[in-house]
């Protein structure tokens, strides 16, 4: 069974609600990546999702999309994530990881290719933001080969007609974006989510994560107490911006204090 199958059954069996984790490899330096890994998990994180770094991240606010600037400058790639990926599994081989990024990469390194380097680095889903279902057969029929899961997103402007088309092929959970906008945005509106939630679960049984403008204790709880889970990135990648030159330790306490009290909170559930 796939890591994230897993780790939410256990969390549906627990009734503990889901904590996505979201951080861009090799930002703010190639160093820090792994130790931050370890810090999100350590302090409350279900799954982890990686941001892989791409010249023009198009669903990202502006934290993240300068996120994604410093990795480059650093080096980092799809291939290099990937290693990082199963540098991790000699410590966590219990931890999903979801890669997270953008079509040209892929493309470049061919679709057989990744879902092969994939599953051996011990990656559990790819989240291709630019690869919409229509287009995704010949990439999800080689991740299905390998065990990999394809998650899709669904926004707020989605039709009940594409949410059937969307969890027709999506696997692993459901990624809802909260906010008509990128990563980052603000307002959160907990009546629109819940009506959302009530059209997503309608098509399928797979678990549904909340993204998009979750940033602190109270948000989480909100729409938490809706979802599957929650998916938390901007609040982390920016921390991690403004610490650029820091040690590991520093950025990894950091990341800890931030995210305990989004864990609290879910936990109050």
């Amino acid at each position: 069974m796939n890591r994230i199958t897993e780790r939410l059954s256990a969390c549906k069996s627990s009734d503990r609600k889901a904590l996505v984790a979201y951080i861009v490899h090799g930002d703010p330096a190639t160093d820090i990546t792994l130790p931050a890994l370890h810090s999100l998990v350590a302090n409350g994180a279900d799954i982890l999702e990686l941001g892989v770094p791409f010249s023009d991240p198009m669903a990202e606010g502006p934290v993240i999309q300068r996120g994604h600037e410093r990795a480059l400058a650093n080096g980092a790639s799809l291939t290099s994530a990937i290693a990082l990926v199963k540098k991790f599994r000699e410590t966590d081989t219990a931890t999903p990881v979801v890669l997270m990024g953008y079509a040209n990469p892929i493309e470049r390194m061919g679709y057989k290719a990744l879902a092969q380097a994939a599953v051996d680095g011990g990656v559990d889903g790819m989240l291709t933001v630019d690869i919409p279902p229509e287009e995704a057969q010949a990439l999800n029929k080689e991740l299905k080969l390998e065990g990999v899961e394809s998650i899709f997103l669904v926004a707020p402007t989605t039709t009940e007609a594409r949410i059937a088309d969307i969890t027709a092929v999506a696997g692993g959970f459901v990624y809802y974006v909260s906010l008509k906008g990128v990563t980052g945005a603000g307002h959160l509106d907990a009546d629109s989510v819940e009506e959302k939630m009530r059209l997503i679960r309608a098509h399928t049984t797979l678990p549904v994560m909340v993204g998009f403008g979750i940033k602190d204790k109270q948000t989480a709880k909100a729409i938490g107490a809706l979802a599957d889970g929650v998916v938390v990135g901007s609040l982390f990648v920016n921390a991690m911006g403004e610490l650029a030159g820091a040690s590991a330790d520093e950025i990894c306490s950091q990341l800890s204090g931030l995210i305990k009290p989004i864990r609290e909170g879910l936990d109050e559930l």
